[in-house]
């Protein structure tokens, strides 16, 4: 074939170098259907062909890791003979342009790489990034997503127990949807997705094939443009043949003939197949005839790059067709022996006796293209790091600029998205979505799992390196908050462009700070995502690393009683602990009231850090903690907010602070990190602060709980510097979402 006849094939999106490499893989040019299978497997999205070298900084090894990247999902273990099964995956481009079935076949492809595992899905959460909610495209975007999330989740069984939600221009045109699952499973029953065996069946499960998704792996490796906004692209999701695709599976694996399992996700059969065969370091033959399609008409490269959803690739135990064939029959599935597992490591497709694809499994896998891109940082770099801090008007109310970003969109209340999840589902969730970590318990025994997700891309901008750090430490914080040791980490690493050297510059220091945090925190990275070419004509997003972790709670009491962010009852002591640095780059007020996102974002003390988590789990674990609230966006006061408004019983707070050593903006809306906010019954006061000074941490009594107010004088004034009521407080908090949809207002 020749390199002008190959560049009009539909579906070959390689570069020149890449298809010349093709070729002298194979010996000769590649026909139609392997130019399909080439490009989509060496898409950026399947290599990971600009973003491998970085990758391998992450931390992966753990004293209770079973496996890390490299399976479907990370696998950890919990005690008990149960391990912890969880992976984030992103769904970006698809959810711009068909944003309802965009998310919702998120959530299908997270729930069945973990269920490929052998282990139940019980717990979902979402990063989600939108443009500002008074443009008409964003509020669609915003409602088709969460519908679609929720739509999955609800009817699949799955309880989605909140996340993260941020709103920036610059996701306007490129929103971002990050699903995070987490799955348990006991030790002896995980599975892998390695083909082996010779001989082997290999069989397809699930729904037929059909020509949605098609391109997708590589439409998720370009820039979207009106050229790559293809709605047939995207997936179409039936979470009810899911359902029965989750049950059916997991009763394989407990029938003891299965070998191997893996999905059908990003290129489809293609990807499956290659991939399992590269695990188990043999070949693969299929035959398309015995592929269940849709469409008659379909052709090879469309079935064999199809993203159709609600499919599976199994490897069984030679002998056991029939009986994998009556589990799935009896779940009303397709199933179809459609080829079997060799020893030349050949991947080889037919269709009857014509042969029409014959690659090595390696030139699909580990021969690759690798990318060592050039990096530089952006030319305005320096000026987005300079801020005049003097120039800055401190607020003339400070009541006011507190109501103001408790009624942005970023800091309101997210009830009008959390209110359409089912987050009760299964009956095992102890802390529900608004409230900080949410967590799940392990029903027959003491322990529960806690789970949040976090990023702040306006520090990604900034500093990429503090950026992937502190993304790490609130996500370990968030978990110590409810009295969780953190047991692992995954990743989505949402960038622009690989070709742009600035995007590479931004992403090898996102990694680099998060890979730092994780070894100083001792939190091992067990598997994750990367997505990229989040452009939109030319435009791209801000650097946006987003960590889903898992964190271990080992007390019944706090099983029991939840330790949550709200106060609890009045005449309760608020104690800060952590310093307070001047450190108003990058924070929320600079970008909300003065309308700028510049400066250095805050620093992050790993040791701190560490000892300020270790505290806070200890204190928990004893009993002496009444609430406990991560101080991050926002800084100390709307953290204060938060647990006013977050309060079961509507108590408030009077507070008395020293007059600061700093501006008093940044006292109380700096976001310097390693703070945790807390309250504690007077009698347990002391012992608290013992606790605190042991860890090698400085603390600040900040006055006790009261009625439903939230007052801050600083001594030597006459008048209160704060004083807003909770029912002013709960009037902006409640509607900063709600009120952009009308229709939804009497639900809030």
């Amino acid at each position: 074939m020749s390199d002008s006849r190959a560049e009009a094939i539909p579906y070959h999106t390689l570069t020149d170098e890449e298809y010349a490499k093709t070729k002298k893989l194979l010996n000769r040019a590649p026909n139609a259907t392997e130019l399909a299978i080439f490009s989509a497997m060496w898409s950026e999205h399947c290599s990971y062909k600009s973003s491998k070298r970085y990758l391998a900084r992450f931390p992966t090894k753990g004293e209770h890791v079973i496996h890390g990247p490299g399976e479907n999902a990370g696998v950890v273990d919990i005690g008990d003979d149960w391990v912890a099964v969880f992976k984030i995956e992103s769904h970006n481009h698809p959810s711009y342009i068909e944003p309802f079935q965009g998310a919702a076949t998120g959530v299908g492809g997270i729930l069945r790489d973990i269920f490929t595992m052998g282990a139940r899905p019980v717990a979902l959460l979402n990063s989600l990034r939108f443009g500002p909610l008074d443009i008409p495209k964003n509020r669609y975007l915003m409602e088709e997503v969460v519908a679609g999330i929720a739509g999955y989740g609800n009817c699949i069984g799955v309880p989605t127990l909140g996340g993260e939600i941020v709103f920036n221009e610059i996701y306007s045109k490129n929103p971002l949807v990050n699903v995070f699952c987490l799955g348990i499973a006991k030790k002896d029953e995980i599975v892998t997705a390695a083909a082996g065996g010779i001989g082997n069946p290999v069989i397809y499960v699930g729904s037929k094939t059909g020509r949605d998704g098609v391109h997708g792996a590589t439409m998720a490796s370009a820039e979207l443009n009106e050229e790559t906004e293809d709605r047939h692209t995207v997936q179409v999701g039936d979470p009810f043949t899911e359902k029965r695709l989750v049950e059916a599976c997991l009763e394989l694996i407990h029938s003891g003939t299965l070998v191997g399992i893996q999905d059908m996700g990003a290129a489809g059969l293609t990807s499956s197949a290659t991939e399992m065969a590269d695990r188990g370091d043999c070949g693969i033959e299929i035959d398309l005839e015995k592929i269940p399609l849709r469409d008659a008409s379909i052709t090879p490269e469309e079935i064999m790059i199809s993203e159709s959803q609600e499919r599976m690739l199994l490897v069984a135990k030679k002998g056991c067709e029939a009986e994998v064939a009556a589990i799935f029959e009896r779940w009303d599935l397709d199933v179809a022996a459609i080829g079997f597992v060799t020893d030349d490591h050949i991947f080889r497709v037919k269709k009857g006796n014509t042969l029409v694809a014959e690659i090595p499994v390696k030139a699909l896998t580990a021969e690759a293209p690798l990318y060592d891109r050039p990096v530089k940082a952006p030319a305005f770099q320096d000026l987005l790091l300079g801020l005049q801090e003097e120039a800055i008007a401190e607020p003339r109310s400070y009541s006011e600029t507190l109501l103001t970003l408790l009624g942005s969109p970023n800091f309101a209340s997210k009830k009008w998205v959390y209110q359409q999840y089912d987050h009760m589902i299964q009956n095992n969730t102890v802390i529900p979505p608004g409230q900080g970590a949410a967590m799940i318990r392990l029903k027959g025994t003491n322990k529960a799992l806690a789970m949040t997700t976090d990023g702040n891309s306006t520090y990604a901008l900034l500093h990429p390196y503090f950026g992937g750090a502190i993304a790490v430490a609130e996500a370990a914080r968030n978990l110590a908050c409810v009295g969780a040791k953190p047991i692992g980490l995954t990743n989505c690493l949402n960038f622009g462009n690989p070709e742009r050297p600035e995007t590479m510059w931004s992403f090898g220091l996102a990694v680099e700070g998060m890979a730092d945090a994780c070894e100083r925190l001792e939190i091992p990275v067990v598997s994750g995502n990367v997505s990229l070419y989040n452009e939109t004509l030319g435009m791209g997003i801000y650097p946006t690393p987003v960590v889903g972790m898992v964190g271990l709670v080992d007390s019944a009491a706090l099983i029991e009683t939840p330790l949550t962010p709200g106060f609890k009852a009045p005449g309760e002591k608020i104690v800060l602990i952590g310093d307070t640095r001047e450190e108003l780059g990058g924070t929320a007020y600079l970008k909300i009231i003065h309308a700028q996102e510049r400066g250095y974002p805050p620093n992050v003390d790993f040791e701190k850090e560490k000892s300020v988590h270790a505290v806070v789990v200890t204190a928990a674990e004893a009993g002496l903690l009444r609430s406990a609230q991560d101080c991050a966006e926002g800084g100390l006061l709307v953290a204060l907010a938060e647990c006013c408004l977050l309060s079961p019983s509507d108590v408030g707070a009077k507070l008395e602070i020293e007059p600061p050593s700093i501006r008093l903006d940044g006292f109380l809306f700096g976001e310097s990190q390693s703070r945790i906010v807390v309250s504690v019954k007077t009698e347990d006061l002391v012992q608290l602060e013992t606790l605190i000074a042991e860890g090698g941490l400085s603390s600040t009594l900040l006055g006790e709980t009261g009625t439903a107010s939230l007052v801050l004088s600083v001594k030597g004034r006459t008048r209160p510097l704060v004083s807003v009521s909770l029912e002013a407080m709960k009037d902006v908090y409640e509607n900063g979402i709600a009120c952009y949809f009308e229709d939804h207002r009497q639900n809030t």
